[in-house]
């Protein structure tokens, strides 16, 4: 494992401790999980609609519903709508190439080894811009229902229009409220 990304990752745990108060979670596995570099949890890759690549490396279901963390491998240029959570916060890591990110009113422009944090009810937007792929570790807290948004936009073969992408954004806690990024 490459090390900026073990100590980003181990900095970055705490931040998605949303169980009891006293850390004990009935619904937690009581063992390690394993996954390969370059494998998915269930060693199955996504593709969301058909384009974008996407590894679970923790399950919802690994965490008692505390943490989905994964993984946007070998991406293209571009990223989803402006978008909000009503009840998750998001982190992300760049582990390749370069994204450009607003939350709320600031920009950002992360490289590999830099990572952000996006709270719950802020609106925000990414994009990979680099002109080779870019690779994202993602994290969200509480899991809530991500994982099912995943696995329904794994089964597309396309993107959705506007008026379904609403429709399963808001399925899932979502509300979109602006547009991708323009990529120039």
């Amino acid at each position: 494992m490459d090390r900026r990304l073990f100590i980003a990752s181990a900095v970055a745990a705490p931040l998605f401790v949303a169980g009891r108060a006293d850390g004990a979670d009935p619904e937690s596995p009581k063992k390690g999980i394993f996954v390969p570099s370059g494998k998915g949890q269930d060693k199955e890759l996504l593709k969301l609609a058909g384009v974008i690549p996407t590894d679970i490396k923790v399950a919802a279901k690994d965490s008692g519903g505390n943490l989905l963390a994964f993984e946007h491998t070998d991406m293209g240029k571009g990223g989803p709508h402006r978008h909000m959570h009503s009840d998750q916060d998001e982190w992300f890591y760049v582990v390749k190439g370069e994204f450009a990110f607003e939350v709320g009113d600031e920009k950002f422009r992360l490289k590999a080894g830099d990572s952000m944090f996006a709270p719950r009810k802020v609106p925000h937007v990414w994009a990979c811009v680099s002109d080779k792929p870019g690779t994202l570790l993602l994290g969200l807290s509480p899991a809530g229902t991500f994982e099912a948004f995943l696995r329904h936009l794994a089964k597309l073969t396309k993107l959705p229009t506007e008026e379904e992408a609403e429709k399963l954004f808001a399925a899932h806690g979502m509300k979109i409220v602006g547009p991708p990024l323009k990529i120039d």
